[in-house]
């Protein structure tokens, strides 16, 4: 018997961003199974049913009310410029709050921008890591001081509930979960299908906006090229830097300012990434994988998939390559 689509219900509210509120139907919807069926089902909906004026001068009509919700394993809200009181920490409007009671204990839920902010009055974020727009971080986290606000990054994942940053990480979390859901391959047909990096280096950090870099600098992103070409071997900071032609503390220095983390976290999660590539599409053993991703023994590669994913290599294979065997 077939498997049914996974059913991702999205949520438009009045004053909705229409760039956002298309982004889960184009990710989700452009994903399919091997034989072309499509792996998941998405439902656009408004609280009544009825049209929502979007921010940019015109009305977005919907086939679909809040009742829709009941049925969601996914559940994406997407940001509006209507956010009202829960702007500044009030509690969900009524008719939002009786949509949110029809979500299942099991539905998985997420955020895209400054939709956070329904998530957060929700009080479905706090005492939990979370981000949004950087240019809101500082004023989400006033406003909401139980959440561990994150501003550098992309989206952040704590397994039921997801919030990604401003406008094109919402791209980034959806296709994270498509990965999530059914590995890279499908989420790297999805994105190359819409033109997009199947995954994207760095945070947002790399977006805020900073006073012009001094001319002498020449950035560290054919560095970082050059490192993802020798990932199955040591490469230290020392390596990294001179390749750049920079001191150590310039080129640390560089690297933040551009890519939001340190070159070490940079490094593992390249490497963490490669090793996920290896486990799906092939049959090479934990050991080599970790020998191929830089990790050098199957052990280390085991701490940082834990780390990383909270999942060990073999069992991430079981999950996501029916082909290959689970050995080492």
């Amino acid at each position: 018997m077939a498997v049914p689509p996974h059913r991702v219900v999205v949520l438009a509210l009045d004053g909705v961003i229409p760039f956002e509120l298309g982004i889960p139907a184009r990710i989700f919807g452009g994903a399919e199974g091997p034989d072309g069926e499509p792996l998941y089902e998405v439902i656009t909906c408004t609280l009544d049913g009825r049209p929502v004026r979007g921010d940019a001068g015109f009305a977005i009509a919907v086939e679909h009310d809040a009742s829709a919700l009941a049925a969601a394993d996914t559940f994406v809200i997407t940001p509006s410029e209507k956010l009202g009181a829960m702007r500044e920490g009030g509690p969900l409007p009524p008719e939002l709050a009786a949509a949110f009671a029809r979500l299942r204990p099991s539905t998985r839920i997420a955020s895209i921008c400054t939709a956070s902010y329904v998530l957060a009055a929700a009080g479905l974020l706090d005492d939990h890591p979370a981000t949004t727009h950087w240019r809101e971080a500082a004023h989400f986290q006033r406003t909401f001081p139980r959440v561990r606000v994150d501003r550098d990054v992309l989206f952040v994942d704590t397994g039921t509930i997801l919030t990604s940053a401003g406008a094109a990480a919402g791209v980034d979390l959806c296709l994270h979960l498509v990965r999530r859901d059914y590995g890279s391959q499908v989420a790297n047909q999805v994105a190359r299908r819409c033109v997009v990096p199947p995954w994207r280096d760095g945070g947002q950090a790399q977006y805020v906006e900073r006073p012009v870099p001094e001319p002498e600098s020449s950035g560290t992103a054919a560095t970082r090229v050059w490192a993802m070409e020798h990932l199955g071997r040591p490469i230290t900071l020392t390596e990294l830097a001179a390749h750049a032609r920079m001191s150590v503390r310039s080129f640390t220095r560089h690297f933040h300012a551009e890519v939001g983390t340190t070159p070490g976290q940079w490094l593992t999660a390249q490497r963490v990434e490669l090793a996920r590539q290896l486990l799906e599409s092939s049959v090479l053993s934990v050991d080599q994988v970790a020998d191929r991703a830089g990790f050098g023994t199957s052990n280390s590669l085991r701490q940082h998939m834990r780390a990383t994913l909270g999942i060990s290599p073999s069992a991430y294979r079981r999950t996501f390559n029916s082909r290959a065997p689970a050995r080492g």
